[in-house]
């Protein structure tokens, strides 16, 4: 019996199914399609312009059916491939379309190699045909990352990104950038992610196609992905599920509000679960090379090329974040932004940003102090604007964050002279400056700035140029030690030793110490008669003998006095003024009465000047002796310390509760201040990113206004040039009428009372009476 319905050799999908049930059964019909696909393929070689439908549908078909008979089709691939490379940019659009998804099939089904696949469809972007670039775009990302899925393939890797490194500088923009845009999105998808891949990305910021180095340079920053994330992350669309729960205990519960807390709670236990650990790679940035080299050859290509501002400020990005980041050497870069650093100027918070971000501890003070004196003249003076001023005191700090040798005492104390500034954000900005240099060089501060130092800033040592402090032990570990270090109880004991250490001694004019107390008296007693008897001495004397007397006192006085300066300015460079202790307050009105004894001692004679020296030299031995105990005594609790934190750290394995009390430790010693007596240094190293963050320099502190004629005043002149809220009038022509239903809403409400209530169905009885009337009046009528 013959069925009817059964038209094999002209409906290719009904065969199709049959040849993949069975392909030993419908061999024969295959094989006379596949003659039929020959002859069709030589006739297209003559017009490749022109679009042919059978060879479209029986491409198809082979393509479906190929794994079935493999040894029949081997030679299938190529001929599809020839036929792309021959004709690549004369076909048709549908036909090319076509080829590369019958390549694509049996690419899936294992019958090609993805490296010759690949290669092709890479030459395959120069084409003309945006749809055909964005599906091989797609099938390119896809296919290499299912060839890395569970492992990484090195061999295929490693000929498809030398490949792309030739496709970057290819004289076809668009091909460029394309392979450049494939790059990028496999890097973010964590499967190009190592340091080839950034290394080819790098060599495209040097194209001379604008597209292409400005897609490398965008790739650096990060930009590309910080979109994405926040594409992902737009929740705008859906609910916020702390309303929900929130509204729905406190309003009236209905099943609508029901039905939404519901709704509510499934997405966040779908998000819960769809969350994933961040992935911690290193940025691009890191994985390059020569990051000196890379920096230098952008800085000359900049300096080159008269590109727009817009690619001139990616740029200055990229090699300002490869400086701060990396630490390098690139001097040029500073002056180059100087000439920029107006407050004028385009963008002038990025360039602001740019300078901040390429400063490092390593960048001599000398190179970026002209900077610095740059944006103090420029910004922050009283000519400009509040705003203006702000923004340079926080650039100004961003600056000194990382390399806080460039500022000095007299800038320093210019600027911190703005904390009583009448704006509320110059006031804030300078304040910021004043907390950081508390915490960084206390000394460049004035004495009423610093502030009372605490726990956190005793043992810290003042930074030099090139000084690098590296820590072989967890900083506060010695909190965990069973028998804990009491910082309080230490530095309480260690106060009171320095208060016994402290105590006067009063100074004698002998050099034995032993019998202090009568040789002062007998000194004293001595100096006393001395003066009786030169009272008496002077008066007996003659002219002559008085100038040879007064010559010899004069050069004593002189002497004494010289001795007196020296000695009053060695004390107080030994730190004197910053004495927090009441017993070295004691000293210094002990050394103001013996400057007064040395001015007494001028008109006196030699053994009392002599005397009051030999006191003035033991006190200074007795402050200096009194320095050295109170370092020893800090430089021992350091040293302490430090032994117990890396006893801890070397015998443990510290757990995340230990991590949590060090933590609170840490946190608890920068707000506990310190015992009196112990002298405040700065902190190691400033709590800072990688990367100076825009907001930082432009965090600007505006004062609210919280009355109410000033928020009413802010509202009017919002509604300036604002068209009138409410009802708008449509008339075409002012002049005409308005209807009535436009003239009721205008009227009082007693003129429309009765109208309001509207029209009632009669009753019987008033429908009787009514029509009584109606015949009454008729019958009056005749």
């Amino acid at each position: 019996m013959v069925r009817h319905n059964n038209q094999l050799p002209e409906n290719l999908p009904q065969l199709q199914n049959l040849i993949k049930r069975d392909p030993e059964s419908y061999k024969e019909e295959f094989l006379q399609q596949h003659q039929h696909y020959k002859s069709i393929l030589e006739v297209f070689r003559l017009s490749p312009n022109k679009y042919n439908k059978s060879l479209d549908e029986i491409i198809i078909f082979l393509s479906q059916v190929a794994h079935c008979y493999p040894n029949v089709l081997q030679s299938f691939p190529q001929e599809i491939m020839d036929v792309l490379q021959t004709y690549n940019t004369v076909l048709d659009n549908d036909m090319r379309l076509t080829f590369c998804k019958a390549l694509i099939q049996l690419r899936n089904k294992s019958l090609l190699e993805p490296t010759v696949l690949l290669s092709l469809f890479f030459e395959l972007l120069r084409c003309k045909d945006k749809n055909l670039r964005q599906f091989l775009q797609l099938h390119i990302i896809t296919d290499i990352k299912n060839v890395n899925t569970r492992q990484k393939n090195a061999k295929i890797n490693t000929t498809l990104q030398n490949f792309m490194f030739s496709m970057l500088k290819d004289s076809n923009v668009r091909a460029a950038k394309m392979s450049a845009d494939i790059m990028i999105e496999l890097y973010n998808k964590n499967v190009w992610n190592d340091a080839k891949t950034v290394n080819v990305l790098a060599t495209g910021c040097f194209v001379r196609t604008t597209k292409v180095m400005v897609t490398c340079l965008k790739f650096f920053l990060g930009t590309g992905t910080d979109e994405q994330v926040n594409e992902e992350s737009d929740s705008d669309n859906e609910p916020n599920i702390k309303e929900i729960i929130m509204a729905n205990k406190v309003n009236k519960k209905t099943k609508k509000r029901e039905k939404q807390l519901a709704k509510a709670k499934h997405l966040l236990k779908s998000k819960k679960k769809a969350t994933k650990s961040p992935g911690f790679n290193f940025s691009a940035l890191h994985l390059i090379h020569d990051p000196q080299g890379f920096a230098e050859k952008l800085f000359k290509q900049l300096e080159k090329n008269n590109d727009r501002f817009e690619i001139k400020l990616i740029t200055l990005d990229v090699i300002s974040r490869l400086i701060g980041l990396h630490n390098l050497f690139l001097l040029n870069f500073y002056p180059y932004l100087q000439r920029f650093l107006q407050p004028h100027q385009r963008e002038v918070t990025k360039l602001l940003q740019f300078i901040a971000q390429s400063s490092h501890e390593l960048v001599p003070p000398d190179v970026l102090e002209p900077v610095l004196k740059t944006l103090a003249n420029n910004f922050v003076t009283e000519r400009n604007s509040a705003d203006v001023m702000a923004i340079g005191l926080n650039a100004i700090r961003e600056i000194c964050t990382r390399c806080p040798l460039v500022m000095n005492a007299d800038l320093l104390q210019d600027l911190v002279r703005y904390k009583h500034y009448k704006e509320r954000s110059v006031m804030m900005a300078a304040r910021s400056l004043i907390t950081l240099f508390r915490n960084s060089v206390p000394e460049l501060l004035h004495k009423k700035d610093r502030g009372r130092p605490t726990e956190a800033t005793i043992s810290l040592e003042t930074p030099k140029y090139g000084q690098i402090s590296a820590n072989d032990f967890v900083p506060g570990a010695e909190v965990l030690l069973d028998n804990k270090f009491d910082d309080t109880a230490e530095i309480s004991n260690i106060s009171n030793q320095n208060d016994s250490d402290d105590e006067w001694i009063d100074v004698n004019c002998t050099d034995k110490e032993d019998n202090s107390d009568d040789d002062s008296s007998d000194c004293n007693n001595n100096s006393a008669d001395d003066d009786k008897d030169d009272f008496d001495d002077s008066d007996n004397e003659n002219d002559d003998g008085d100038s040879s007397g007064k010559k010899e006192e004069e050069e004593e006085g002189k002497k004494t006095e010289d001795a007196s300066e020296t000695i009053e300015s060695s004390i107080q460079n030994n730190e004197l003024n910053n004495v927090h202790d009441v017993k070295d307050r004691n000293i210094k009105s002990e050394i103001s009465n013996v400057n007064i004894e040395i001015d007494n001692a001028t008109n006196g004679n030699q053994g009392k000047q002599h005397c009051v020296l030999v006191k003035l030299e033991r006190t200074k031995l007795q402050l200096k002796k009194q320095e050295d105990t109170k370092l020893k005594k800090k430089e021992s609790i350091s040293i302490e310390k430090r032994e117990k934190a890396t006893l801890i750290s070397n015998e443990r394995l510290l757990t995340d509760e230990d991590f949590i009390k060090i933590d609170t430790a840490l946190a608890k010693q920068h707000v506990t201040y310190a015992k009196r007596g112990l002298k405040r240094s700065q902190p190691n190293d400033n709590e800072r990113g990688e990367f100076v963050k825009l907001t930082d320099i432009e965090n600007i502190y505006k004062k609210r206004k919280h009355d109410k004629e000033a928020r009413i005043e802010s509202v009017k002149k919002g509604q300036e040039g604002r068209e009138r809220f409410g009802y708008k009038d449509g008339r075409q022509n002012p002049l005409c009428s308005k209807t009535n239903r436009e003239k009721k809403k205008t009227k009082a409400f007693q003129m429309l009372k009765h109208k309001v209530k509207g029209k009632v169905k009669r009753s019987f009885k008033e429908k009787q009476i009514a029509l009584r009337n109606h015949l009454l009046k008729q019958k009056r009528m005749k």
